[in-house]
């Protein structure tokens, strides 16, 4: 069964309200949906030329990474409701992948009992089934919010307009959120109290297997915070590929440098991490996640406005999860909502 399919038979309210998303990551995507499904006009935009953000998936040829979000694990009612059915889709599986720690070459299994999910083929998968009953307009940056209550506009890099809406939904990080929100004092100082940090993520192939006995490691007394075997993630393919990501303070500190001498050092660090023999990779990528997770998330599921209407979500709004990023989007769909 499609979730998002089935659509009540009326809009929520009489005057229908037309609704802009801006971002269609995991929280903006969330409210669309929940907004769509009730009836209301809903359009996303986004800047990327497709929908994911840091739940991604990053493809080079024959080779794919989940080089953002790695998966996601459920503690909500509501959130396990969506993971069932998206199980049932086969959109999502469990990964039974071997998940412990490494420290100083030294490897050690955690049981820790945590159900782990992904997206199949990639973590991409949920947001591009999220976004595909959605009217999104892909590879465009919104530069501005100018008008007043009711009758927001949306304008673009090149200055175009792109159309008047009663409500405005900003789903972004919040450095480029603020940048969004100067109609709000209120809203601009609460999303501007929030830190974000830096991650660098190296996507890395080998021609053989590397034979360690874990699939997926936090790492400690490292450069590295964690490391995963991709291929170990059902649907994926079969080359020995591996994510790595810098931790959030090594990653600031070297936010700069050239992404071959941060492929580099950690590569290094991961043998030196795992105790494994150093081989030179086939493949060897790194990306830089500028704003990767919130050093203090909010705690208060979304921001709202309720005299501008306008709202913010995202995980850091949250809690820095994939499933904090649903309940921002449910709970700002609910703030919209109220207003029938």
């Amino acid at each position: 069964m499609d979730t998002y399919r089935a659509k009540t038979t009326k809009p929520a309210r009489s005057d229908q309200l037309s609704v802009a998303v801006v971002g269609a990551g995991i929280s903006g995507l969330f409210a669309a949906r929940t907004l769509a499904d009730h009836g209301l006009e809903v359009r996303v935009f986004e800047k990327s030329r497709g929908p994911g953000g840091r739940c991604s998936t990053r493809r080079d040829g024959e080779y794919s990474f989940d080089h953002g979000a790695q998966y996601f694990t459920v503690r909500d009612d509501r959130f396990q409701r969506y993971v069932d059915s998206w199980v049932e889709e086969g959109l999502v599986q469990s990964w039974q992948g071997q998940v412990g720690t490494a420290t100083g070459g030294k490897v050690q299994l955690k049981s820790d009992g945590i159900n782990r999910f992904v997206g199949v083929p990639g973590m991409s998968a949920v947001t591009g089934h999220l976004a595909s009953h959605l009217d999104v307009t892909y590879d465009i940056r919104v530069r501005s919010i100018e008008g007043t209550p009711n009758y927001w506009r949306l304008i673009e890099d090149a200055g175009k307009d792109l159309g008047s809406f009663k409500v405005v939904i900003v789903a972004m990080p919040p450095e480029q959120a603020a940048a969004l929100l100067v109609e709000s004092a209120n809203l601009m100082k609460q999303v501007q109290s929030v830190k974000m940090l830096p991650t660098w993520a190296v996507m890395a192939v080998f021609d053989r297997s590397l034979n360690l006995e874990l699939d997926g490691m936090f790492a400690h007394n490292s450069p590295l915070s964690w490391m995963a075997r991709n291929n170990s993630k059902p649907g994926r393919p079969r080359h020995e590929c591996w994510v790595l990501h810098g931790s959030n303070e090594w990653s600031a500190l070297h936010l700069e440098e050239d992404e071959r001498e941060v492929s580099a050092v950690l590569l290094q660090a991961f043998f030196e991490a795992t105790g494994s023999k150093s081989i030179q990779p086939t493949f060897a990528k790194a990306h830089r996640w500028g704003l990767a997770l919130a050093e203090n998330p909010l705690k208060v599921g979304c921001l709202w406005d309720e005299k501008l209407w306008l709202g913010v979500c995202g995980d850091w709004c949250h809690m820095s999860r994939i499933e904090g990023a649903f309940l921002s989007g449910v709970a700002m769909a609910g703030q919209v909502l109220d207003l029938s």
